[in-house]
């Protein structure tokens, strides 16, 4: 497990990310909430204490036990599973800041339950999650999130607990003295990818690969973001693409866990902008369900690449937060289908109202799944002037 100091080195971290997330300064009497699971506990009294000593006001929720959501959806109906709690709006309506706890107990104790259930609690909380989206468009919102180690997560990744937690402690630099200066360094070489990157006048990108022969269009008005300490850890430089121009053939060659399901071996192919194919090695049925949850849930939300210079992870964690920002010999790309990221139109995201994001080719779903391929691979932007130019090649950006 984590030692105190690297506890408190992640607190930094986390810190430096919710910081960073957001547009707006943080100020004396901001209300951030602080999300944990239960092992996580120690990581949050170390986060309230600092956020008390910076001025703010500190909010702590224990997520739910194994026990208690396996109890919620078993036994719930289906006003029960709709319902929200008084005050949740007006809560989300005056957050300034988020910070979730990742440490599960268990992975697959939703295993047995129809996704159709999940599905219908997700899409009744949406509106609120909605709230938070627009906040954050406006700067008055930041948010971050990290994991820390479970016997849970090291069993399904085929790992010693040790061997996971080490890809942990590496991933988030806790084993510099200073790991916020580590994050400052790569913040700062992201930043000259994307400016070379968004320089660019591009129809479209080519992506190939063993198994991905795929065209990403990004559309009008896009840019290149990532590495703005939404995740921790987060080496994913990202667009969400206009969705109506994807087309080909997508494969996830890193298995994947989603509801307490285990998905292996996903393959998409797309003809204008649908996902018109769907198939898995395991799980296919699952998958299929997820992608009809709504009218979005089968079409490009987010297309990502991670360079294996900034990454330190080489193993599978049995986790997205981790799998779609490994590194390893090849780097990786991934693919989100269902839900855009707004942040990502070129321009002032909070004036986009929903026609201009249905024109401009921003996906909306309560659906937002990363689906991760780690082969070694080439990314060719295709320009307006007829030129191409590969951007990626060999786990890295050719910049």
């Amino acid at each position: 497990m984590l030692s105190k100091t690297q506890l408190d080195r992640y607190s930094d971290v986390l810190l430096w990310g919710l910081k960073t997330a957001r547009t707006e300064r943080y100020r004396k009497g901001d209300i951030v909430i602080i999300r944990y699971d239960l092992a996580a506990i120690r990581l949050a009294e170390i986060l309230q204490g600092k956020l008390l000593d910076m001025g703010m006001n500190p909010i702590l929720r224990l997520g739910f036990t194994t026990h208690m959501e396996r109890n919620f959806y078993e036994r719930a109906n289906n006003r029960q599973l709709v319902f929200q709690s008084p005050g949740e709006k007006e809560l989300n309506n005056n957050l300034n800041g988020s910070i979730y706890l990742y440490a599960p107990e268990s992975i697959t104790h939703l295993s047995h339950i129809d996704p159709k259930k999940i599905g219908k609690a997700a899409i009744a909380r949406k509106p609120l999650r909605d709230i938070l989206w627009k906040r954050e468009e406006k700067g008055s919102f930041g948010w971050t999130l990290c994991m820390l180690p479970t016997p849970e997560l090291a069993k399904h990744a085929g790992l010693s607990l040790q061997q996971y937690t080490s890809q942990i402690i590496k991933a988030c630099y806790l084993d510099k003295k200073d790991p916020v200066k580590e994050w400052r360094k790569i913040f700062r070489s992201a930043m000259t990818i994307k400016r070379w990157i968004n320089s660019m006048d591009v129809r479209y990108y080519h992506v190939q690969s063993d198994s991905i022969d795929l065209k990403i269009t990004p559309g009008r008005k896009r840019r290149w973001i990532g590495i703005s300490g939404h995740n921790m850890p987060s080496f994913e430089i990202f667009i969400s693409p206009d969705w109506r121009g994807t087309e080909g053939i997508y494969y996830a060659d890193q298995p994947s866990f989603r509801s307490g399901n285990y998905i292996e071996g996903v393959k998409l192919e797309f003809k204008k902008g649908n996902a018109v194919k769907i198939g898995a090695k395991k799980g296919k049925n699952f998958v299929r369900e997820q992608l009809a949850m709504d009218r979005g849930a089968n079409r490009v939300g987010e297309f990502s690449l991670t360079d294996k210079r900034f990454s330190k992870i080489n193993k599978f964690m049995a986790s997205t937060l981790f799998d779609e920002n490994f590194g390893g010999r090849h780097g990786n790309c991934h693919l989100a289908v269902g839900m855009s990221y707004t942040d990502t139109y070129d321009g002032d995201p909070a004036r986009l109202t929903p026609e201009m994001k249905k024109r401009l080719g921003f996906n909306d779903s309560t659906l937002h799944w990363d689906l991760v391929n780690t082969e070694k691979k080439m990314v060719t932007a295709h320009l307006s002037s007829g030129e191409k130019v590969v951007i990626y090649e060999n786990g890295m950006f050719k910049n």
